[in-house]
């Protein structure tokens, strides 16, 4: 059902990438079903307030391409197209949550596997969005040595969204590390210049370039404070960092 807030959006259409560490919850690795439901719960409030959503998930909670290339025996080509694999593991997963609590939801995935999810084709994936379905992408960009930051970005571009979010476990971009400086603080904005300079990892030099180049908006925030994502989609105050 939908409320009079989609008259007031701020944004329409979006993707939220976030990682695949935090489908794992406590556990490190794998898929905790509890975290899974909550992310489910909290698209679906963004569809019912008349939000197009697109979806791109990391694989690192199964295995992350740089990490089985280590040691040689595994070649970098060979463990990204594993970290590919592993996304659309987790899109499945995600499919599955969502279609659980009535949402329609597809997966389009970069490498071609027709027998669990459509190939990415992007005029179709538009159309699903304005059908009012979720488009979960998977596989990356189908190529190795790109990182999910920057085919989040990618997929975002070419759908035309308002902006991405990337969703996080803490509240946004900090001038370091929050975990190992007490004294860190948190930017609620800085330029695509500051963050290519500074080396502010928001997302990896390529993703924010892109950005950069087609004037994409990037939102940092903290996807496990309930009804976070709505609140800054509907432009209500809501603590969170903006690189644009």
């Amino acid at each position: 059902m939908k409320t009079n807030k989609e008259n007031i959006l701020k944004y329409k259409r979006v993707l939220v990438k976030f990682s695949g560490e935090a489908l794992a919850g406590g556990n490190g690795f794998g898929i905790d079903n509890q975290i899974l439901s909550y992310i489910a719960g909290e698209i679906r409030t963004l569809i019912q307030n008349g939000i197009e959503v697109g979806i791109v998930i990391g694989g690192g909670n199964i295995i992350r391409g740089v990490s089985a290339s280590e040691g040689g025996i595994i070649h970098r080509t060979s463990g990204d197209h594993m970290g590919m694999l592993a996304t659309v593991i987790n899109a499945i997963a995600m499919q599955a949550a969502l279609e659980h609590i009535g949402m329609n939801a597809r997966v389009q995935s970069a490498m071609e596997i027709r027998e669990v999810c459509e190939p990415y084709i992007y005029r179709r994936a538009i159309r699903h969005l304005q059908k009012g379905r979720i488009v979960i992408f998977s596989a990356g960009t189908g190529n190795p040595f790109f990182t999910t930051d920057t085919a989040a970005t990618l997929r975002a571009v070419e759908i035309g969204a308002d902006v991405i979010i990337k969703a996080t476990k803490v509240d946004g971009v900090y001038d370091k590390d929050p975990k190992l400086y007490p004294d860190a603080k948190m930017l609620s904005a800085l330029s695509y210049d500051d963050a290519l300079r500074d080396h502010i990892k928001v997302m990896d030099d390529t993703a924010i370039a892109l950005a950069k180049d087609n004037k994409l908006p990037i939102i940092v925030c903290n996807m496990f404070k309930e009804g976070n994502l709505l609140k800054i989609l509907s432009g209500e105050d809501a603590i969170s960092s903006i690189v644009k």
